[in-house]
C-alpha cells in the first residue's frame, strides 16, 4: 500500500533516517532517496543496513551503523551528510513488552527512554544548527498511537513518546521562526520487525481486550508516505502537529 513516489520531490536535500534498517525506517530512507534524496541511513545491525545498499545499488544512500542513542553515533551522522542536512527523520525505536510500571526493572525503563526519547534529543540537536543558519528544516519524529493513550504499551514506551510528542513541539514553537519544522507521525499497529512480547500477565489481563479495538496493521509504506509528507514543501505550513497514521484508532 502507500502512495506512488513522486519523483525528484528531495532532489538535492541530504536525509538523516533512523531506524533504517528494517520497519518504517526502510521504507522510509527508500522513498526519499527514490525520490531524489541523499540518505544517511542509520540502524544498530551492519547486516541490515548491507542488506539495504544490496537491495537498492542505484539509490543515493549511505549506511552509518550505530546505537542511535549515543553522542558518537549522532557525529557519525553528521559527518556522513557533510555538515548539511535538510531533513531528519527520527524513526528508530523499541518497545517494552507492556511491563506496567510496578513490575518495570531500571534496564528496561533505562534502555526504552535512550532508544527512544535521548536520540531524537541528540540528533535533533546535532541537526539544528546547520538547519538554523539555512533557515530551513524539517525534522518528523515517529511517535506512536501510545503518545495519545495509555493502553497501547507499557509505562516505559507510553512515557517516553509522551515525551517525544513534547519534544516535538517545543523544538516547533522555538525554532518554527528560524524555518525549521517539527512533527511526528503516531502509527498504530504496524507489520514491522519491533518486537511487541506480553510480558507481564497483569498486562496481558488488563490490555488484551482493549486491543481488540485497533484498526488493521498497517505496511511501513504507508508511514513512510506519511512522513515524506511533513517532510516536503506540501506541509510548508504544518508545524508542531502529532499526526495520527493509525486507521482511525486515535477517533475510537
Amino acid at each position: 500500500m502507500g502512495t506512488a513516489f513522486t519523483p525528484s520531490r528531495f532532489d538535492g536535500q541530504v536525509v538523516i533516517v533512523t531506524g533504517a534498517g528494517s520497519g518504517i525506517g526502510r521504507a522510509t530512507a527508500i522513498r526519499f532517496a527514490s525520490e531524489g534524496a541523499k540518505v544517511i541511513a542509520s540502524d544498530v545491525f551492519q547486516d541490515r543496513l548491507d542488506s539495504l545498499k544490496t537491495d537498492f545499488p542505484d539509490l543515493n544512500i549511505v549506511t552509518v551503523a550505530g546505537d542511535v542513542s549515543l553522542q558518537a553515533t549522532a557525529e557519525s551522522l553528521l559527518a556522513a551528510a557533510g555538515g548539511r542536512v535538510d531533513v531528519l527523520a527520527n524513526v528508530a525505536g523499541i518497545m517494552d513488552a507492556f511491563i506496567p510500571l510496578a513490575e518495570i526493572d531500571d534496564a528496561t525503563w533505562e534502555r526504552v527512554f535512550a532508544v527512544n526519547l535521548t536520540s531524537v534529543m541528540r540528533l535533533t540537536r546535532a541537526v539544528l544548527p546547520a538547519m538554523i543558519e539555512a533557515g530551513r528544516g524539517a525534522i518528523v519524529n515517529v511517535s506512536s498511537e501510545a503518545s495519545l493513550r495509555a493502553s497501547a504499551s507499557g509505562v516505559a514506551y507510553t512515557a517516553s513518546k509522551h515525551a517525544v510528542n513534547g519534544l516535538t513541539k517545543s523544538v516547533a514553537v522555538l525554532y518554527g521562526p528560524k524555518g525549521v519544522r517539527a512533527n511526528a507521525v503516531a502509527p498504530g499497529a504496524v507489520q514491522t520487525n519491533i518486537e511487541a512480547p506480553f510480558k507481564s500477565e497483569w498486562a496481558q489481563e488488563r490490555l488484551g481486550p482493549l486491543m481488540a479495538m485497533i484498526p488493521r496493521v498497517a505496511e511501513a509504506e504507508e508511514l513512510a508516505a506519511s512522513i515524506t509528507w511533513l517532510a516536503s514543501s506540501d506541509a510548508s505550513n504544518v508545524n508542531g502537529v502529532i499526526l495520527p497514521v493509525d486507521g482511525g484508532w486515535a477517533a475510537i
